[in-house]
């Protein structure tokens, strides 16, 4: 195995971007490639057409030209690696008479559980693709036209538990249910006779780098351990190309074979580490700090984190309860007593004062958590403020992170407003 993993860092990382490109990409004599906040794919044959994926709603009438631009053919089937949004959404737009939707059995119950929140969801995720997807629906109106279709939610014509076979044209398909991605529905496209995996989003949304086993947008925890299973699936098929949810495809049984391995074991070295450490009475702040990953296991965290992956197991086997405060049992938060705190240290200068010095001494987020207390009395407090600003500017230029990245660079945008305002406020006065 080489030193050095080749997918760990991706050009780009911290800009996911929807559709917007004017053609699709050839992958080879019959799969083409339609890039957006997840990968749609065409399969071409005489028959007709198979269509993996098929975006955002907003996305599907890019991803549907790019795609008729290269076969106008009928669809046949349309197949979804998973429920979320950027894989279903734009499945009604690219739907025809005789359009067969596929995906695994537990799809539907996905769908209607991401429903159930899709407010709240969509507020929780706005911070990261709000400008992004401002632009895209620009870019729709101005050079395909017509109205922005509606987001997909819709009923599978097949579903299957464990495995399922298509063929159509010559071309066989396997269907391979793989839980441990980012859904329990997930499922990868297996081509048997050319070696080509359809990987969805089983590895998250940058091949290389560790998983997502929790989302700072909200979701449901992912199980480390049925994330293993399901790559081992992957792995013993012994793929000669992968073509992932997000970036151009991976090509070579050696390579594929490499990182595959990497990322399993690197994986299972922080699943057991963590539970090591429960066992041996560690909180999970102190692992979150300690478990780091060997210099051979070493992946990539453009989009999930080690650690926020050692905290999504340790909650994911003992929940939210960490036995570290009897506070944690009640609905009275830290912040209720943060106006006492302000009144002992003799006001909110002082505690930003404080604040200053931690940042001054390399503690970024120590120096957050007291500007935050004396913010929570004068949320006008300029030293406070420029406190939070210099913190969270710290913090972003030093994040190699999609998700933490855009969280610091949307808390940024408001603190410099707010300091902004404060500002010409105390100008007045």
């Amino acid at each position: 195995m080489s030193s050095e993993p080749l997918y760990r860092s991706r050009p780009g990382g911290h800009e996911i971007q929807p559709a917007s490109q004017p053609e699709a990409t050839k992958i080879n004599d019959f799969i083409y490639l339609s890039e957006g906040l997840s990968n749609a794919f065409l399969i071409s044959t005489p028959e007709g057409r198979i269509v993996i994926n098929t975006g955002m709603g907003f996305e599907a009438p890019i991803h549907k030209r790019n795609f008729d631009a290269v076969d106008d053919g009928p669809i046949r089937y349309i197949l979804v690696t998973q429920g979320h949004v950027d894989h279903v959404g734009g499945a009604d737009f690219f739907r025809e008479e005789g359009t067969q939707l596929v995906a695994h059995a537990n799809n539907q119950a996905h769908q209607s559980d991401d429903a159930r929140i899709a407010s709240f969801r969509a507020v929780r995720s706005g911070f990261a693709f709000a400008d992004a997807i401002a632009k895209a629906w620009t870019y729709i109106q101005q050079n395909v036209g017509g109205g922005i279709p509606a987001l997909s939610r819709t009923t599978p014509d097949f579903r299957f538990d464990d495995r399922s076979e298509l063929v159509i044209g010559g071309v066989r398909l396997e269907l391979l249910w793989t839980p441990g991605g980012e859904t329990t529905d997930s499922m990868v496209v297996w081509l048997p006779d050319h070696e080509v995996c359809f990987t969805g989003n089983l590895f998250s949304a940058l091949f290389g780098h560790f998983p997502n086993l929790v989302t700072i947008r909200g979701d449901r925890y992912r199980e480390a351990l049925t994330f293993i299973e399901s790559l081992e699936r992957v792995l013993a098929l012994e793929p000669n190309m992968l073509l992932p949810g997000h970036g151009g495809p991976v090509v070579g049984k050696e390579t594929i074979a490499e990182e595959l391995t990497r990322l399993r074991d690197a994986v299972r070295y922080v699943h057991d580490e963590t539970v090591k450490g429960m066992n041996h009475g560690k909180d999970v702040h102190t692992l979150m700090r300690e478990i780091q990953l060997p210099p051979e296991l070493e992946v990539g965290e453009g989009y999930g984190k080690v650690s926020w992956s050692v905290r999504a197991i340790w909650e994911n086997y003992a929940g939210w309860f960490h036995h570290s405060s009897t506070t944690e049992l009640y609905n009275t938060p830290a912040s209720a007593v943060h106006a006492d705190l302000v009144e002992l240290a003799g006001g909110p200068d002082a505690i930003a004062e404080r604040a200053a010095q931690k940042l001054q001494a390399g503690e970024p987020v120590d120096a957050i958590h007291l500007a935050e207390v004396a913010l929570s009395t004068a949320p006008a407090n300029v030293a406070a403020l420029q406190v939070m600003v210099a913190a969270h500017e710290q913090l972003e230029s030093e994040s190699e992170n999609f998700w933490l990245t855009q969280w610091l660079r949307k808390q940024l945008a408001d603190h410099r407003t707010t300091l902004a305002a404060a500002k010409a406020k105390e100008a007045e006065s």
